[in-house]
C-alpha cells in the first residue's frame, strides 16, 4: 500500500531538515508550511471515507479528485475525467479519463478504478449518488460507459460532489473500515499525513500532482508544502488565531464577525455566493409536532428578516423555503413560501386548543407546550437559537437549549424520540437535498424531521429516477418541494454568503475564486509568503 515507503520517507526528510538547521541552511520548507481553520460546522467529520462518510469536511476536496467539478456559473470542467458525452435517450454516459494520472501509493487511476468504485456506493447512505447506473463498462484503458437504470439529468453534479472524490482500490480495500481514519489515498493536490478527529488534519503536497482543472491557474504541484486543517469549534476562538497569528486562513467566517475582521489591518474577506440554508427539522414523530397546526404555528412564528437584519446586518437573505433561492425548485407558488406571521401563528395554536397560561407559555390539559430545542457549538448557530428560542415564545411556545458537539448530535438524532426541534443548517446546491433530508428511508438522521409520508415518497421517487431530462427533474422536484412546504415539516431561517478570511502579510491569494465553493482548485493557487 505504500505505507511503509511513506513512513520512510518521512523518516528521510526529518534527517533532511536536521541536517539542513546543523550546517545552518536556511529552513525553506518552514516558509512553504500554511495553516487553515475549517469551517465549525465541520468540526467533528469522523472520516475521510467519501464513499460511505454523511459528513465531510473541506480537507476531502485537497486530498481527491472528482470526475468533474463545478464552477460558479453552473458549467462543469473535466478533472479526473478529459471529456464526456451522453447518449440521446440518456440511458448511456461515456467518459473519457485523464492519463498519467497515478494515486498517492502509486497504483495508477484508469477504467478499472472506475468499474471498482462505483459499486462500492451501494448500500451506503450515499447510495443515490450512483442508484440510476446499471453497470458499469470498460471501453478501454481510459474510457468507461454507464449504463443506466433510468436517465439522470443530473449525473455531472453528482460527479462533482464531494461524496465522489476517488480513493485508491488498494489502499481502501486493504483498510477496511479503518479507511478515512487512518488512511486516505487519493490522486488529489494533497496527501494525508495525520489525522485526530475533532482535532486536526496534516496533508502534504502531492509532488506528483498533474491532474489540475481549468479552475486552477497552477496546474502542477499546490504551491504550499505542507497544510495543517485545524478544528476550532467556537468562531471567536478562530478569530482571535488569525489576529495573533496562529493560523492563516478561516474557510469559514459568520456573517457576524465580518466588521471584526474588515476592521483588523491586514486581514483580507473574500465572499462568494451562498450555497447554506439555516432551518429548524421539527420532529413529526413526538408530540406536539404530530400535529400539523403546531408544526405550522412554528414555522409562522420565525421572524426571518429580524434575523437578518439583527444578527447578520442585512449580509445574505432571508430564507423562506428549503433551497437556496438560485435554484428553479426554489421557485415555487408563492403561497407557499414560509414567512413570519405571528398572528397567524397564534390563531393556529388557540385552534389546536393550546392557550395561554403563566408566564406567557400555551398549555392544554395542564401540559406546558414546552420543548427541546436542539444546536451544535458555533457562535453562529448559538446565537441564532437563542433569538429563536425568544421568537417562539413570543407566541407561546417555550424552548429550552441544548448545545452539542457536532459529532454527539448526530448520535442524539439517531434515537430518533429525543429530539423535538433543532437549529441546523446544510450546504448544497442541488434540489436533491430534499431527497436526503426527508427520504422516508433516512429517519433519524440526515431526516431530522422523522417524516415518512406515502405522498412524498411517491413525489420523491418520480424526482429522482422519474426525469428524463433536466426540465423534467426542476418540474418534479418543484413538485415534491411544494408538498414538503405544505406539510410544515420544518422551518426556514436564513441564506448566508460563504465568507472566508485571510492574513494578506503571509498568503498570497487569487484574486477570483473559481468554483461554487473554495476547494481544492483554489488550495493549489495559494502560495505562502
Amino acid at each position: 500500500m505504500g505505507y511503509k515507503t511513506k513512513a520512510l520517507f518521512l523518516s528521510a526528510s526529518t534527517i533532511v531538515s536536521a541536517t539542513m538547521a546543523s550546517v545552518g541552511l536556511p529552513a525553506v520548507a518552514f516558509a512553504q508550511e500554511a495553516t487553515f481553520v475549517l469551517s465549525a460546522r465541520e468540526v467533528g467529520a469522523p472520516s475521510y471515507n467519501p464513499i460511505k462518510a454523511t459528513r465531510l469536511n473541506a480537507g476531502n476536496t485537497f486530498i481527491y479528485d472528482r470526475m468533474v467539478i463545478q464552477d460558479a456559473d453552473q458549467s462543469f470542467h473535466g478533472q479526473l475525467a478529459t471529456s464526456w458525452e451522453s447518449s440521446a435517450d440518456g440511458m448511456s454516459w461515456t467518459f473519457k479519463l485523464r492519463p498519467n494520472v497515478k494515486f498517492h501509493d502509486g497504483e495508477p487511476f484508469n477504467a478499472k478504478t472506475i468499474e471498482w468504485w462505483v459499486p462500492k456506493f451501494a448500500g451506503t447512505e450515499n447510495a443515490f449518488m450512483t442508484d440510476s447506473i446499471a453497470k458499469v463498462e470498460i471501453v478501454d484503458d481510459l474510457t468507461v460507459k454507464f449504463v443506466m437504470k433510468n436517465p439522470d439529468p443530473n449525473m455531472l453534479f453528482n460527479m462533482a460532489s464531494t461524496f465522489m472524490g476517488v480513493p485508491s482500490p488498494k489502499a481502501y480495500d486493504a483498510l477496511g473500515d479503518k479507511y478515512g481514519v487512518t488512511g486516505a489515498v487519493g490522486t488529489g493536490p494533497f496527501k494525508l499525513e495525520s489525522f485526530v478527529v475533532g482535532q486536526q488534519t496534516v496533508l502534504v503536497r502531492n509532488e506528483a500532482y498533474n491532474s489540475a482543472s481549468k479552475l486552477s491557474a497552477n496546474q502542477g504541484p499546490a504551491k504550499i508544502k505542507k497544510l495543517t486543517l485545524r478544528e476550532i469549534a467556537e468562531d471567536s476562538t478562530a478569530f482571535l488565531e488569525l489576529k495573533t497569528g496562529g493560523v492563516d486562513m478561516l474557510l469559514s467566517v459568520p456573517t457576524d464577525f465580518l466588521p471584526k475582521l474588515q476592521a483588523e489591518k491586514g486581514t483580507k474577506v473574500i465572499t462568494l455566493p451562498g450555497t447554506e440554508v439555516f432551518y429548524i427539522p421539527m420532529n413529526t414523530s413526538v408530540a406536539p409536532f404530530t400535529d400539523i397546526k403546531v408544526r405550522e404555528a412554528t414555522a409562522f412564528a420565525i421572524n426571518q428578516k429580524e434575523i437578518l437584519t439583527n444578527l447578520f446586518g442585512g449580509v445574505g437573505a432571508e430564507a423562506n423555503n428549503f433551497l437556496i433561492s438560485s435554484l428553479l425548485e426554489a421557485k415555487v407558488d408563492p403561497k407557499l413560501n414560509i414567512s413570519y406571521d405571528p398572528a397567524r401563528s397564534k390563531k393556529l395554536l388557540d385552534d389546536a386548543g393550546w392557550t395561554v397560561g403563566a408566564g406567557g407559555i400555551r398549555a392544554k390539559g395542564g401540559v406546558p407546550l414546552q420543548v427541546k430545542l436542539w444546536t451544535q457549538n458555533g457562535t453562529e448557530f448559538k446565537r441564532i437559537t437563542e433569538v429563536v428560542q425568544a421568537q417562539l415564545k413570543a407566541v407561546g411556545i417555550g424552548a429550552d437549549i441544548t448545545i452539542f458537539d457536532a459529532a454527539t448530535i448526530t448520535a442524539q438524532y439517531k434515537k430518533l424520540n429525543e429530539h423535538q426541534l433543532a437549529v441546523r443548517s446544510y450546504s448544497w446546491g442541488n434540489a436533491d437535498i430534499l431527497d436526503w433530508f426527508f427520504s422516508g428511508k433516512r429517519l433519524g438522521h440526515p431526516n431530522h424531521s422523522m417524516w415518512n409520508d406515502p405522498k412524498a415518497e411517491e413525489l420523491n421517487l418520480k424526482a429522482m429516477k422519474g426525469s428524463r431530462t433536466w426540465d423534467e427533474r426542476v418540474a418534479n422536484f418543484k413538485a415534491y418541494h411544494e408538498y414538503v412546504l405544505s406539510q410544515f415539516v420544518f422551518a426556514p431561517i436564513y441564506q448566508p454568503v460563504q465568507n472566508f478570511a485571510y492574513s494578506e502579510a503571509r498568503l498570497s491569494v487569487p484574486a477570483t475564486i473559481r468554483g461554487t465553493r473554495l476547494q481544492g482548485q483554489t488550495i493549489v493557487d495559494i502560495e505562502k509568503k
